[in-house]
């Protein structure tokens, strides 16, 4: 046995006979045994060493067994160990008690019995040993519980930390994207007006004429770009706010068309749509679902070869209205169609590498489907044989209303001219839009900043301020403010700015604007605004 696995016995007995007698009986249990002739000399022994069995006479002179015990007992270091006493005396039941009261484990009786004996030491010694082993394993045990939690509490902090830097670099990215749409809507600005006064001309050379109509397809290409980036940014922060309302699904249809046909007829492809003779109504944000379908539309005319074919269909299945865009071109491989919905996931571009785009309209699609509580497949047989992707959305029941179709609007009349302030510090958004303007009949007058406005407004009293938001100095929040509280009250003034989010609009509504338009403003949407001023 190794010495460090011994345990110390102390035997206690004020006859030296006796003490030979034990050490005998227990010296094969390969222990270290320890002797002492009184109970003085016992307490000097338990002063010195770590004592874990003490086998001692109850009958001694001077310090009995009974008060020995009951004073290793109040030692704090041997509150385990076991004592064992020997009587050469009947010991009555009292007896008993009284040494087991003072901390006594057993009694051994005169004449020993040496197998008996060292049966008894050999347990109290292995379950010493047990329970020495049981505590430096406890002790290991709250050494990993304490190392454990203490990577968990870092873990914890660098997870704190981390989800720190990535809400910081969330608000940066969302900062970045807004800022970059600006500074995108800014020089588009110019671009749009410019196609616009361009369609006011007569008599166009037939390059002339090619020359708009690429400008404004790649312009527009362009401002749905960014409308995308922002919009992917909108719904992956959960921004996106529907505006629902009862929407005949004939309309979307036709305004997706309307959206898409540029781009349809630029590579000459042929566009068959079948709508249901029954119309079909749907609870839904009628914006947004014409963006489903522009988008489908606008993947179907990229991934294909020019002077294609795309079919558009509208069906009812019981309570779903079933949406079916389908194109013959590229096709989509088995593996790339569970990703296809994924951001920024691509079709193959050695097909069509200028039409590869950013990769996240049909993420788009899938989102804002979601959002009206439908969803969106995509199929496609493989490589080029074609591909469709079919939208399902909850329709309403047609009893639920009238049965009628909402009304067509009456087309509204022409703009009255008006005395118009252009604001703007971008010269060429501000010159293009007073051509554009003058070209429409109104009077116009332009300014590049807010001290400027704020004085041509107080000298000729515009009845309408187009009134950029970023100028330098002072913004055009605080101009409007400013316009509002001295000669601009009865003016309308619309804000055009390239910051397009919520927040933007609600921060131009408490400036005192009356409309909010991001730029680039189309030429139609020009003539609205200025219909409803």
């Amino acid at each position: 046995m190794d010495a460090l696995d011994k345990v110390n016995i102390l035997l206690v007995d004020d006859q030296p006979a006796k003490l030979l007698s034990y050490e005998a009986m227990l010296s094969d249990l390969g222990e270290r045994l320890i002797k002492a002739g009184s109970g003085r000399e016992a307490l000097e022994h338990l002063l010195r060493e770590d004592i874990t069995i003490v086998l001692m006479d109850v009958s001694m002179p001077e310090l009995d067994g009974f008060e020995l015990a009951e004073i290793i007992r109040q030692h704090p270091r041997y509150q385990k160990t076991a004592i064992i006493f020997v009587s050469a005396v009947q010991t009555s039941d009292l007896d008993r008690l009284k040494g087991f009261d003072v901390g006594a484990v057993d009694y051994v009786s005169v004449p020993v019995i040496p197998q008996l004996l060292r049966a008894k030491v050999r347990v109290f010694a292995d379950l010493y040993r047990k329970t020495r082993e049981a505590e430096r394993l406890n002790r290991e045990l709250e050494d990993r519980v304490v190392e454990r939690t203490q990577e968990l509490e870092r873990a914890v902090q660098t997870q704190m930390e981390l989800s720190d830097r990535l809400r910081e670099a969330d608000r940066r990215k969302d900062e970045f994207l807004a800022l970059l749409a600006h500074e995108l809507r800014n020089p588009l600005a110019p671009i749009v007006n410019a196609i616009g006064v361009m369609r006011q001309a007569q008599d166009l050379s037939p390059e002339l004429t090619w020359c708009r109509d690429v400008i404004d397809r790649q312009s527009r290409q362009l401002t749905r770009l960014v409308d995308d980036l922002l919009d992917v940014s909108r719904i992956t922060r959960g921004k996106i706010r529907l505006r629902s309302e009862r929407v005949d699904l004939a309309r979307v249809i036709e305004g997706a068309v309307e959206t898409s046909r540029p781009g349809i007829d630029a590579r000459r492809h042929e566009l068959l749509v079948t709508l249901p003779k029954r119309p079909i109504e749907l609870e839904g944000d009628s914006a947004r679902l014409t963006q489903v379908v522009a988008n489908l539309l606008n993947n179907a005319v990229k991934f294909q070869e020019e002077g294609g074919r795309i079919d558009l269909s509208v069906d009812r299945d019981g309570d779903f209205a079933l949406i079916a865009v389908r194109d013959h071109g590229f096709g989509i491989p088995a593996d790339a169609l569970k990703r296809v919905f994924e951001l920024f996931t691509q079709g193959d571009r050695e097909s069509d590498r200028t039409q590869g785009g950013l990769g996240i309209g049909l993420s788009l699609v899938r989102n804002l489907v979601e959002l009206h509580g439908g969803f969106v497949s995509a199929h496609s047989a493989g490589p080029g044989r074609g591909s469709t992707f079919i939208v399902r959305l909850p329709c309403l029941d047609r009893t639920a209303g009238n049965g009628e179709r909402p009304a067509v609007p009456v087309a509204a009349a022409p703009e009255a001219p008006e005395l118009v302030l252009v604001v703007d510090d971008n010269v060429d958004a501000a010159d293009s839009l007073a051509v554009l303007l003058r070209m429409r009949g109104h009077e116009v007058r332009v300014a590049h900043d807010g001290p400027a406005a704020l004085s041509l407004a107080e000298e000729v009293r515009p009845a309408i301020v187009l009134m950029d938001v970023g100028l330098p100095g002072m913004d055009g929040y605080e101009v409007c403010r400013r316009m509002r509280a001295a000669s601009g009250a009865d003016a309308r003034i619309i804000a055009m700015t390239g910051y397009g989010q919520e927040r933007d609009r609600q921060r131009a509504r408490e400036a005192g604007f009356d409309a909010h338009a991001v730029k680039p403003v189309e030429f139609a949407e020009l003539a609205k605004l200025l219909i409803r001023a």
